[in-house]
């Protein structure tokens, strides 16, 4: 790629600007975002939400030119530029797009309207740069950054209780978590005298052992919180809740995919005999689906039910961390997974902001009656969550069990089977009210660009489906670095 280039043919030892166009179209437009929002009478505000899309755009068509390149690093070892980091931008790209279109209409009377898409472009930002940092600095730049706006976006709605209660606990947990995120980055550069993970990687073998599994613990409490895994995963259900509807829908997506590439990276990094993390990730991946999928089964309110499917989830999405190394399946089923994830995650969401965020269980009773598209598209979305075919989730977890086995944990697959079957239950009582209830009361909606959005996610979750077979063998060529 063409850029300024500090050292030619030295791999990571340079400084090719083109490596982050996405990162830049980003700031870029999340500033002319700004000045908009600033400047311009409250009338034209609506075309914050026009450049935010086609700065997702941009950087979307700048992404997949990267698609295939070189798969090693770039300034200086600092940040990754292989497939894996693309595909993630990909998905964080195509799901701040997503949610910009469903908060056209939620936000159409609210005078910070324009600051709202600013937040969301840098929290996409930061997102992006934790998939891919290949540098601890990096690292924590990409946490700090989500964790900063995501705290905005969740208690937006400043004169409504439930988002002021969701910021101030994604807040508390965060300053716990990201402090401890800090500490374990400081024992690791003083353990290994760099911050490069390929660095990291060389050093940390001869490093003291003790050490070595305390900084990797602080640093992964960190990683868990932006996840939503045990045992930082107690904001997900009260931000889902809590949250403006469409915040809700990003803040369970984009920092999963930014914080599960990145512990991938740092889990290829680590001396296995030294900290074995493969069993403690299989133990947290275990705890996070098994926890998230029994809190939600009691659940009466639809959005905390959706927040603790998204804690499951990132507990699925772990297997495919310790299957790394082990099974050529991992790296591709992490990154669909991801895609499928974020699919009918977005439409579930979708469902409830083009229903004005009800949250009430018993009020989706009779949708089919009212509603009968976005009924079906409840349905495809939740039933894609639990992995039935042909939808994306059921390629998705089933490459995620694959990959389990062929690391030899087989008992960690069979207890995602288990909660597989756990979560069917939890999902058919939001379902059978939609189809076998009669319907109490006309069902208002917000409008067609939360209409549309919702469409969409609806679209890729089938989609994603069909074309399991071909996206993931265009994803087995994605390597996560160090290598």
């Amino acid at each position: 790629m063409s850029g300024v280039d500090g050292m030619d043919g030295m791999g990571g030892m340079s400084m090719p600007v083109g490596d982050v166009t996405p990162e830049i179209v980003l700031v870029i437009g999340a500033v002319v975002v700004l000045v908009v929002a600033l400047f311009a009478p409250r009338s034209a505000q609506r075309w914050c939400a026009g450049l935010a899309v086609a700065t997702v755009g941009v950087a979307g068509v700048a992404s997949v030119a990267m698609l295939g390149g070189s798969q090693t690093t770039t300034f200086f070892d600092t940040y990754a530029a292989d497939d894996t980091a693309v595909w993630a931008k990909l998905v964080v790209l195509a799901v701040t797009a997503v949610v910009v279109v469903l908060s056209v209409e939620w936000f159409a009377t609210d005078a910070r309207g324009g600051e709202y898409h600013t937040l969301l472009l840098l929290s996409a930002l930061g997102a992006v740069v934790l998939a891919g940092a290949a540098d601890l600095m990096a690292l924590l730049l990409g946490v700090l950054l989500s964790s900063a706006t995501g705290y905005v976006l969740a208690a937006f709605h400043r004169s409504d209780a439930r988002s002021g209660e969701a910021g101030i606990k994604y807040y508390l947990l965060g300053a716990l978590t990201n402090g401890a995120m800090v500490y374990g980055a400081v024992l690791l550069f003083g353990l290994g005298a760099t911050t490069t993970l390929p660095g990291l990687r060389e050093a940390l073998p001869g490093a003291d052992p003790v050490a070595l599994v305390a900084a990797t613990g602080l640093v992964v409490l960190g990683l868990a919180f932006k996840l939503g895994a045990v045992p930082a995963h107690a904001w997900v259900a009260d931000v889902a809740d809590g949250a403006p509807a469409p915040s809700a829908a990003f803040l369970t997506v984009t920092p999963k995919v930014g914080a599960l590439v990145a512990l991938a990276r740092l889990a290829g990094t680590l001396p296995e005999a030294a900290v074995g993390w493969r069993p403690l990730v299989a133990v947290l991946a275990a705890a996070t689906m098994t926890l998230g999928n029994l809190a939600a089964l009691g659940q009466d309110d639809v959005r905390r039910l959706l927040g603790w499917s998204a804690v499951s989830q990132s507990g699925y999405g772990l297997m495919a961390v310790v299957a790394l190394g082990r099974s050529e399946l991992a790296v591709p089923s992490l990154v669909f997974f991801l895609a499928a994830y974020a699919a009918a995650n977005l439409a579930a969401f979708g469902v409830v902001v083009e229903l004005r965020g009800r949250r009430d269980r018993a009020s989706y009773a009779g949708l089919a009656t009212a509603r009968p598209v976005l009924a079906a598209v409840l349905v495809l979305a939740l039933l894609s969550l639990v992995g039935i075919p042909p939808l994306a989730g059921f390629a998705a977890k089933v490459a995620l069990f694959g990959a389990a086995v062929d690391a030899g944990y087989t008992w960690l697959a069979v207890l995602a089977v288990a909660n597989t079957v756990v979560s069917l239950a939890y999902y058919l009582r939001v379902i059978a009210p939609a189809y076998l209830e009669p319907l109490p009361a006309p069902v208002p909606v917000l409008g067609r660009w939360a209409y549309a959005g919702t469409l969409v996610a609806a679209v890729a979750v089938v989609a994603l489906g069909i074309a399991a077979e071909p996206l993931l063998g265009g994803a087995g060529g994605a390597r996560l670095l160090p290598g």
